[in-house]
C-alpha cells in the first residue's frame, strides 16, 4: 500500500476525526513502530506500522465485511436525508466513512445485506457474470404449484424485461425458497407478478455459501468470519 498521512489513516480506522487526531500528535499521544509522531502529515504504510494511541495498540484493517440483519423499513443506503438507512443502525464501533451497502433489498425486504468498503467484492459479488446466488424465503398471497416451479426454472420475461432461470422450492401452500444470481430491479416480486402472485413477505437468507446468522435480531449486525469473506464468492448453490 502507498504511504499515507498519519491523520488519514487513523480517522479511516474510527479513532477519531482527523482534527482530534492532529491535537492528539501535537499532545504526543501517538507513537509509529514506538516513535513518537511529530506531525499529522508523517506518512506511513499503515499495512506495515504499529501504531498506538495512549500506548493501545491499534490494528489497522483496511476493509470491513460487515453482515447485517435488515430490517423493514430501512433503506438500502449509505445515506438518506429523511429515512433511516442500514448504515444508521451501525454501532459506533463499526462505523466508518466509506461503508455502504454492496447492493440493495427493497424498503420492506429483510434480511442478510453485505455492508463493506470493498468496491471491488462488491463488485464480484453483484455482477451475474459471477454466478454468486443469493437465496431468498417469499410468501406469496396465493398457493404455490409445480407449474410456478417450471416457470421460474425455465426463466421469465416480463414485457421487456427478461430474467434468467432461477430454483425455486415449495415450501408450504403460499412460501418458498427461491435463488437467484441476478440482482435487478424488485426481481423477485415482478416474476411472482408474472405468474399471477403477489409478494407478501420477502426476506435474503444466504449470499454465495454464507448464510444470515439466525442470532442476528432485526438491526443487528456482525463482522464476516475470514472464511466467510471467502464463501460469499463462492459459486456453489442449490436449494
Amino acid at each position: 500500500m502507498a504511504l499515507q498521512r498519519t491523520d488519514k489513516i487513523l480517522s479511516s480506522q474510527n479513532i477519531a476525526s482527523r482534527s482530534e487526531i492532529k491535537s492528539m500528535i501535537k499532545s504526543g499521544r501517538i507513537t509509529a513502530d514506538g516513535n513518537t509522531v511529530k506531525r499529522p502529515e508523517e506518512k506511513y504504510d499503515p499495512d506495515n506500522t504499529e501504531f498506538a494511541v495512549d500506548g493501545v495498540r491499534i490494528n489497522f484493517r483496511k476493509y470491513l465485511y460487515i453482515m447485517m440483519n435488515k430490517p423493514q423499513g430501512v433503506l438500502s443506503a449509505s445515506n438518506d436525508r429523511y429515512e433511516k438507512t442500514v448504515i444508521d443502525l451501525l454501532p459506533e464501533n463499526l462505523r466508518r466513512k466509506d461503508l455502504f451497502p454492496a447492493g440493495r433489498l427493497d424498503k420492506n425486504t429483510e434480511g442478510f445485506i453485505l455492508i463493506t468498503n470493498d468496491g471491488e467484492l462488491s463488485h464480484k459479488m453483484l455482477s451475474p457474470k459471477s454466478h454468486v446466488y443469493k437465496l431468498y424465503e417469499a410468501q406469496t398471497d396465493r398457493d404455490l404449484t409445480d407449474d410456478d416451479v417450471k416457470a421460474f426454472s425455465k426463466g421469465i420475461k416480463v414485457g421487456e424485461l427478461s430474467f434468467m432461470p432461477a430454483e425455486m422450492k415449495i415450501t408450504g401452500r403460499n412460501k418458498a425458497l427461491v435463488e437467484i444470481c441476478e440482482g435487478k430491479f424488485h426481481q423477485i416480486k415482478k416474476m411472482f407478478m408474472a405468474v399471477g402472485a403477489e409478494v407478501i413477505s420477502l426476506k435474503r437468507l444466504r449470499i454465495g455459501q454464507v448464510h444470515l446468522d439466525e442470532s442476528l435480531s432485526p438491526g443487528e449486525c456482525r463482522e464476516l468470519e475470514p472464511q466467510e469473506i471467502i464463501d460469499i464468492l463462492s459459486l456453489n448453490h442449490g436449494i
